[in-house]
């Protein structure tokens, strides 16, 4: 049976000292990314209950899981629900039908809830703050709601999804929260006041 790391919210010290109704972090949730062909996701889907974009970089929801197109045959699969609850509970059934599902089938499934955290960057000038750092065109209709892809923020690999039209879910690795939440300070200190 597959252990599910224990998972902090880390701490967003540059941003803490500023107004953040801009800026929240988001509760612990568990993260897995597949590597698979349309037939390992067929196997997935009953299993996983949300379904696999065939179009590039979408994101599908239900309820509290949500499945991110990454890459030809790779998906991020997030599941808020339960995040505090009991390490390994959920998330560890979970995997294993997953699993048992693939058994027989060329994949990878790999359990990166440990690895990183998600903010939430949200209000009108959501997405000027986020184009502060990242080179993407985030204007509204290049990068609508559900569009998802592996970015960069400055010098920090960062997975972006539009989650509304004044929001966007960021998946940040753990060792960048300060340096993020750092930047992400920095440029919304024009829009938000506060110092530089």
């Amino acid at each position: 049976m597959l252990e599910t790391a224990a998972r902090r919210t880390p701490v967003i010290a540059a941003a803490a000292a500023m107004e953040t109704d801009w800026l929240k972090v988001l509760p612990p949730a568990t993260r897995w990314v597949l590597h698979g062909d349309a037939q390992a996701r067929a196997l997935a889907l009953p299993y996983w209950g949300v379904a696999f974009a065939e179009q590039s970089c979408r994101a599908i929801r239900r309820g509290t899981r949500a499945t991110l197109w990454l890459g030809p045959d790779e998906y991020l699969l997030l599941d808020t629900a339960g995040g505090d609850a009991a390490p390994g509970e959920p998330a560890a059934a979970v995997a294993s039908a997953l699993e048992r599902a693939l058994a027989d089938t060329p994949h990878a499934l790999v359990d990166i809830s440990h690895r990183q955290f998600a903010l939430e960057i949200s209000g009108p000038h959501a997405a000027a703050i986020l184009s502060g750092a990242c080179p993407l065109d985030l204007d509204l209709n290049e990068f609508p709601i559900d569009m998802c892809t592996r970015t960069v923020f400055a010098k920090a690999d960062i997975v972006l999804w539009r989650t509304r039209a004044d929001a966007f879910h960021v998946e940040v690795w753990r060792s960048f929260s300060g340096y993020v939440s750092g930047v992400l300070a920095e440029i919304a200190a024009e829009f938000h006041g506060g110092h530089r």
